[in-house]
């Protein structure tokens, strides 16, 4: 009995090591907003459909779990600081240089190519010509929907186009048209994707569909994406306050969000036959969370200890 219980729980050790390396090694990817400059506009407002998708697939892949995946409030923040037009961010090339400032190891771009409606036998967005006053109707009607999504796994140190998928999803059924719970009327300008008013109506299910599709094979595809082991090592270039700036940046793998250890060398040891150093004794002194990065340097705040100094140490 003991012996059953010594390997019940040395496999149990062993399992729990491997689920451990497993989630290190997971390959970080992010998701750029999705281009549907094709798509004929018959809504009313300014709701972007593209950042719409982009947030649907982005849970989809975190539910999943098969990939890390960059949170889309500090890929936004990335994409305004460096400035990128929309057109740079459906190109290849400019895709991967946005991820190699974020430190992924793949992005994913995509486009909308249909995203319609119909009612009635009158229809928009490629399923034919609605009216506008029709599209703002709401209520429990019989229609249909369809939504196609392409979208392609971009590698960031080559720009290769490592997966290339695609997802569309249909509704036909009687059910909510374009309204909330209730049949109160949402304005297309503030209705989130991701919610549930929109998940409940024939054009959030397909939508929903094609997600679902289109991010099952990003997933399925994922043995085509190798995780990089990012080791930091750098030196504290200047001290203000609480503010550090580092000689490391996103060449080496330093990426917004990151925490790393401050370290003080407090002894080196030397071989006694070539003076080559042999260790380095170091201290810590607190952490700090990258705050800004670019491709030499980062900003950081110090977020535990104190006595920094230029010189100083840090690492991941």
């Amino acid at each position: 009995m003991k012996l059953t219980k010594t390997i019940g729980c040395i496999l149990l050790a062993l399992a729990l090591g491997s689920a451990e390396t497993f989630a290190q090694e997971r390959s970080r990817v992010a998701v750029l907003d999705f281009e549907f400059a094709s798509i004929q506009r018959w809504w009313e407002g300014n709701w972007d459909i593209g950042s719409g998708i982009a947030d649907m697939i982005v849970e989809e892949l975190v539910n999943d779990g098969t990939y890390s995946v960059i949170e889309r409030t500090r890929l936004d923040a990335i994409l305004a600081e460096q400035d990128f037009s929309n057109s740079d961010r459906a190109n290849p090339l400019s895709a991967a240089a946005i991820g190699r400032i974020l430190g992924v190891d793949a992005i994913v771009i995509g486009s909308v190519t249909q995203f319609g409606m119909e009612r009635e036998g009158r229809s928009v967005g490629g399923l034919g010509r609605l009216t506008r006053g029709l599209v703002n109707r709401v209520g429990q009607q019989r229609g249909k929907a369809a939504v196609q999504l392409t979208a392609r796994m971009v590698n960031t140190d080559s720009a290769e186009i490592l997966v290339a998928g695609e997802g569309e999803g249909r509704s036909d059924r009687s059910g909510l048209l374009l309204a909330a719970g209730g049949g109160t009327p949402l304005g297309w300008a503030s209705l989130s994707m991701t919610s549930s008013n929109y998940r409940e109506t024939i054009m959030g299910e397909a939508t929903e569909a094609a997600v679902e599709q289109l991010t099952g094979q990003l997933v399925r595809s994922s043995g085509r994406i190798t995780a990089r082991v990012v080791r930091v090592s750098g030196l504290v270039a200047d001290v203000d306050g609480a503010t550090l700036v580092l000689n490391v940046g996103s060449a080496v793998g330093v990426k917004v969000g990151d925490t790393l250890r401050i370290l003080r060398v407090t002894r080196t040891i030397t071989d006694p036959a070539t003076g080559a150093i042999l260790r380095e004794i170091t201290q810590e002194l607190g952490q700090l969370r990258i705050d800004e990065v670019d491709a030499g340097s980062s900003l950081g705040t110090v977020i535990t200890g104190s006595g920094i100094q230029v010189g100083d140490q840090v690492r991941n």
